[in-house]
């Protein structure tokens, strides 16, 4: 599996950033969020497209999603990962069971926020240690390449890898911006395809606007 859900599993840099400005409204701070680490400052949920009202609330989804599946099947709730941006959940990851996949997307739709469930599930044999660290290499370099390219702001974007397929999700400034974002996923090594859930900033509807590209083959 790629990047693990927010707050559940592995968390990376961006899950540590929202689950501290969370934490910080909660406990009625009004001051900046300082994390440790290179360029992380209290601005980064600032510098999203989203609302920090948007991302608590995301936030909240995703917890209650991760909740009600460990609560209805412990296969499900591991084998899953939940990306959510604007009540928009992406939800990806292997399950042996076809009735395991259609539950999961059940339960999703049964929290209260969920605006579309993007079902990215598949029914396999979850993949080995090896297949999780491919796709963890493969999100990282993707990031790493968004990040530095000035083009991009990356912080509007999600990025996920499933069995090298990887999801992207946010929010682009324009087309440009969109295909820069699409061609840097592509040009990693062992990419097999890239799904596009990502939305242009001035889509205020909530559809999704999907474009599958064909990622290059490299074994």
């Amino acid at each position: 599996m790629g990047v693990r859900g927010w707050g559940i599993g592995r968390p990376g840099f961006r899950e540590l950033a929202i689950l501290a400005v969370f934490a910080s409204l909660v406990s009625g701070c009004a001051g900046p969020v300082v994390l440790a680490g290179a360029a992380a400052t209290g601005a980064v949920v600032v510098a999203e497209e989203r609302s920090t009202d948007d991302v608590v609330d995301d936030t909240g989804i995703k917890l209650a999603i991760n909740r009600a599946w460990l609560e209805s099947d412990t296969n499900i709730f591991t084998n899953l990962n939940t990306r959510v941006n604007e009540g928009r959940v992406l939800i990806t990851g292997v399950v042996a069971d076809p009735q395991q996949r259609l539950e999961a997307v059940r339960i999703a739709w049964q929290v209260d926020g969920v605006r579309e469930v993007i079902n990215e599930i598949e029914v396999d044999e979850p993949q080995g240690f090896s297949g999780f660290a491919r796709d963890t290499a493969i999100s990282a370099q993707i990031e790493s390449r968004l990040l530095f390219d000035t083009s991009i702001q990356s912080i509007n974007y999600t990025v996920v890898t499933e069995s090298r397929v990887v999801y992207l999700m946010g929010i682009a400034q324009d087309e440009a911006e969109r295909a820069r974002v699409i061609d840097h996923a592509r040009q990693i090594l062992y990419v097999r395809r890239v799904v596009d859930y990502t939305r242009l900033k001035t889509d205020t509807t909530t559809a999704a606007t999907t474009t599958t590209e064909t990622g290059a083959e490299s074994e």
